[in-house]
């Protein structure tokens, strides 16, 4: 889990707040724009949210490398 947590923050790791991916995914599941997340805003989801989101982490690890190994 702390993998996926490590690739996800891949270049924003001492400021995860101004990932856009991180961001992009609180903009899908929260409804707040991209746009206007700052670092409060990120780090109150993140601390609200955080069942959700160990949940959601330990689903990601487990499926990590489903969809990406060949079939044969």
């Amino acid at each position: 889990m702390l993998g996926l947590v490590w690739q996800l923050t891949r270049g924003y790791r001492l400021q995860p707040s101004k990932s856009p991916y991180l961001r992009w995914r609180i903009e899908t599941y929260w409804g707040l724009p991209a746009e206007s997340i700052d670092s409060r805003s990120f780090w109150r989801f993140v601390w609200r949210r955080r069942r959700d989101l160990v949940r959601y982490l330990r689903w990601a690890a487990k499926n990590r490398g489903q969809y990406t190994q060949s079939p044969i």
